[in-house]
């Protein structure tokens, strides 16, 4: 299927791909280009940010660092998210979970919707140059990169590795948080990096293993629509093992205390025995409890360091 090819829905559309004027009004139109965005995505992201940013500070880092790195993060994520939406609009049209998708129903013109992806991506740039540091406007750039080049144009539709080699672009804003602090890398962040790199398997297989018709309606080859159940689930084990070691890995290469400590096995222990009662008895109501404590987890897992590093050297 081409990437330029749009099999829209007629009904919702007006000549040439864009919606109704009566459809067109302010609010909407705002909310669609927010909707580009991905901002539950985006929020997933932050969280990630701002922990790393205090554990490189050894304590609370300057409140307007803080911000911009924020901004610059957020701007920087969803100009990728809108470039992604651009590239998959004819497939999103395809899969239910999509639908209603703006680039879809055409509540706003893909042209516009390059236009407005290009220019947060430079607000980014911009915004983490002159607030952080070159060297983290510049990660949040080879992010989004990969994210499109990598993950959308390529291995998306090519490739059952798809989202384990693409989700290395999520795992980037570990990185773009410690160098806005340090201005240089360090093997903490490498190692968050890499946390955050494991994660990212068993926390959307456990998604696509709901949307696996979806996935396969679409030729879109995500593991779960592509394999047994039973194989997938397996990978999801093996995956949270490695992620597990990971964050026990951290403590001391951190220094981090028995705060974090206890954080990572109790909620590596959860997550672990969420995945095995997964591939003991598969559903998809189970895969989607499994995807909510995910994010659980790592919402956890990094408040937990946050308290660590506050607890140890303070405010």
């Amino acid at each position: 299927m081409a990437v330029g090819s749009r099999p829209l829905v007629p009904s919702r559309l007006a000549p040439g791909g864009v919606g109704h004027a009566s459809r067109r009004n302010p609010t909407s139109v705002i909310g669609a280009y927010v909707a580009l965005t991905k901002p539950r995505i985006i929020e997933l992201l932050l969280i990630t940010t701002v922990p790393t940013m205090v554990l490189a500070a050894r304590g609370w880092p300057p409140t307007s660092l803080v911000v911009i790195t924020l901004i610059g993060g957020a701007l920087s994520a969803g100009g990728a998210n809108a470039v992604n939406m651009y590239v998959d609009r004819d497939i999103d049209a395809l899969m239910q979970r999509t639908q209603t998708r703006p680039l879809v129903t055409g509540m706003i013109a893909p042209r516009n919707a390059l236009v407005f992806a290009v220019a947060l991506q430079v607000g980014a740039f911009v915004v983490l140059w002159a607030g952080a540091n070159l060297l983290s406007a510049v990660l949040a750039l080879s992010a989004a990169a990969f994210y499109i080049g990598v993950y959308t144009l390529w291995l998306k539709r090519t490739s059952r590795q798809n989202i384990v080699i693409g989700g290395a672009a999520g795992a980037v804003p570990v990185l773009v948080g410690w160098a806005a602090v340090q201005d240089s890398l360090a093997w903490t962040p490498i190692v968050l990096f890499a946390a955050m790199f494991l994660w990212t398997p068993p926390h959307f297989w456990a998604l696509a293993v709901k949307y696996a018709d979806d996935y396969r309606a679409a030729e879109v080859p995500m593991l779960p629509a592509v394999v047994p159940l039973a194989q997938a689930v397996r990978q999801m084990i093996w995956y949270t093992i490695a992620l597990v070691v990971a964050t026990l890995v951290l403590i001391p290469v951190a220094d981090l205390g028995w705060i974090y400590g206890v954080a990572a096995v109790v909620l590596g222990g959860v997550f672990l025995a969420g995945t095995i009662a997964l591939e003991r008895r598969p559903s998809p109501a189970a895969s989607m409890r499994l995807f909510g404590f995910s994010i659980t987890y790592v919402t956890l897992l990094f408040g937990a360091m946050t308290l660590d590093v506050l607890v140890e050297y303070g405010w």
